[in-house]
């Protein structure tokens, strides 16, 4: 099912170059967007420069989570066992998780937790990015939704405790 999936969705690369290109840009270069949002949020007021802090937290922890799981689990690219349409060149690892797009959700959960419009943007913007990364031939389907799925997780546990952190520090200093 995952193949067939990755099938329907790859078919369709090197069929129309301007779908392409839009989708090899937001495989390679949205990340620079949600640096932005990070930078812009850090600079705008106190409360947003928590979230911005606790998105850059989760986008740690996320990154040491793949880490680990790379360390202990390959699976192949689906360029490796199959013939697709790969638009841009890609390393031999693990095809899971997707470290682009575990960042991304990682950042957009931690935002949409404090600003659901902004955050609901970025969510957008993630599922798009973990769409290009099937389109452009570096993912299945099972490995965008794995990697959502841990850097969602990620960024609502770590809200919660620092939530909780915060909340006992805060009680404890009005003592």
């Amino acid at each position: 099912m995952n193949h067939i999936i990755f099938k329907l969705i790859n078919q369709h690369s090197r069929r129309c170059s301007p779908i392409d290109l839009l989708m090899i840009f937001i495989s390679k270069k949205i990340r620079y967007v949600y640096i932005f949002v990070l930078i812009f949020m850090w600079f705008r007021n106190d409360s947003y420069k928590k979230v911005s802090c606790h998105a850059v937290i989760s986008s740690g922890i996320t990154l040491f989570i793949h880490l680990i799981i790379k360390v202990f689990y390959f699976k192949p690219r689906p360029f490796v066992k199959h013939r697709v349409g790969l638009l841009i060149p890609s390393k031999m690892d693990s095809s899971f998780p997707s470290k682009h797009t575990m960042l991304v959700f990682a950042i957009s959960t931690s935002i949409f937790l404090y600003n659901r419009v902004l955050g609901s943007i970025m969510s957008i913007l993630s599922v798009l990015t973990g769409f290009s990364r099937i389109w452009v031939g570096h993912h299945y389907p099972s490995d965008i939704i794995g990697s959502a799925f841990i850097a969602s997780v990620t960024s609502i546990v770590l809200n919660k405790t620092i939530g909780e952190f915060t909340n006992k520090n805060s009680v404890e200093n009005e003592k």
